[in-house]
């Protein structure tokens, strides 16, 4: 029943919420113009992060007052909330006036640092220093690949409901109920965003809500190794669940990264060469896109969750490995799509 209630209170203060956002947005000229590195075709409001902002630290607050939830790991909670405002603040500016992509980096290293002392992480991996590179560079990359896929309407917070789902059930069935109470916030945050994003959107999650996604993403994935760990008494190969788990953000910032670099296009300049573009160009239509991606992301979860259940660590690296066989096969058979190559991609000797 907390579950339950901390959910639905949570989905309907964001969804209420991103009307106002929506206006107050259109009154301060948070708008995401058409450009011909852009998909959408009509200004839109940007801002949505704040919503799923708002909208997870409502639910906090709620969990707190319901079931004192936080109360046991408070210092993880902290920690989180500090980077996770810092963050959204981040992608913020640089919806407004923007940023190189240097800044970002650091500034999103720095939330990441500050999540993983400041939750006491830095030694779960063996010692501090391999944790904290391996952490740095899975949630800084997490970060970067949910920016890269909020592309398309509906695509990020709907991968992002979907991919909690599977820490919430984590959280069901090892009795973690942070780890479950603290996906669920998350989940009804974004879908509560989603019912305004799908197409055609109303309004976008802009950096501040894709970069957020990214981090939180980021976040649920340290706690889940932190429980198998837990679970199995030592660290063995079952902790790459969090990597099965959200292997399609990876693929993309992967397909997107290779593809670009192969050809000499600017890596981190936006454009409409991803695998959700490529998709809506042999499907023809974008909600058919956001659905395809949205089952095999269930799938995703779905197989993830069978190989967590048997607690194999022969079972987990075979299942690895045929999630980068066919993410592999897959993008290769994207790679023949064709897709538009904006300027702002093209370096000046091309």
């Amino acid at each position: 029943m907390n579950h339950l209630l901390i959910f639905l209170t949570t989905f309907l203060f964001v969804y209420m919420l991103t009307f106002l956002i929506r206006k107050l947005a259109t009154r301060w000229n948070f708008i995401d113009k058409p450009e011909e590195r852009k998909y959408h075709t009509e200004p839109t409001a940007l801002m949505g992060g704040i919503g799923v902002l708002l909208g997870i630290l409502f639910g906090c607050c709620i969990t707190w007052v319901i079931c004192k939830a936080l109360l046991p790991d408070s210092k993880f909670i902290i920690s989180y909330l500090i980077g996770l405002v810092l963050v959204s603040l981040l992608g913020l500016y640089d919806d407004r006036y923007g940023l190189k992509p240097r800044t970002k980096f650091a500034i999103q290293a720095l939330t990441a640092l500050i999540f993983v002392f400041g939750a006491e992480f830095q030694g779960l991996l063996f010692n501090e220093f391999l944790s904290v590179p391996i952490f740095l560079f899975w949630m800084v990359g997490l970060m970067n690949a949910l920016n890269f896929l909020d592309n398309m309407d509906g695509i990020s917070s709907g991968i992002a409901a979907i991919l909690s789902l599977a820490f919430f059930a984590v959280g069901i069935l090892t009795g973690n109920h942070f780890l479950s109470l603290f996906s669920i916030i998350f989940i009804a945050s974004c879908l509560g965003f989603l019912l305004h994003n799908f197409h055609p959107a109303k309004i976008f999650l802009g950096d501040a809500g894709s970069m957020l996604i990214g981090y939180t993403l980021g976040a649920l994935g340290i706690m889940s190794v932190k429980q198998l760990i837990v679970d199995n008494g030592n660290i063995n190969l079952t902790v790459l669940l969090p990597v099965l788990i959200l292997s399609y953000a990876i693929f993309d910032i992967s397909l997107v990264s290779l593809t670009r670099s192969r050809d000499g296009r600017y890596v981190f300049e936006g454009g409409k060469d991803h695998s959700t573009h490529r998709i809506g160009t042999a499907t023809g239509s974008v909600r058919v896109t956001a659905i395809m991606v949205y089952l095999i992301n269930i799938v995703v979860v779905l197989v993830s969750l069978i190989v967590y259940k048997t607690n194999d660590p022969f079972l987990t690296l075979i299942v690895t490995i045929i999630f980068a066989g066919s993410f592999l096969f897959f993008g290769d058979k994207l790679d023949k799509i064709p897709v538009v190559i904006t300027k702002n991609q093209l370096k000046s000797d091309k």
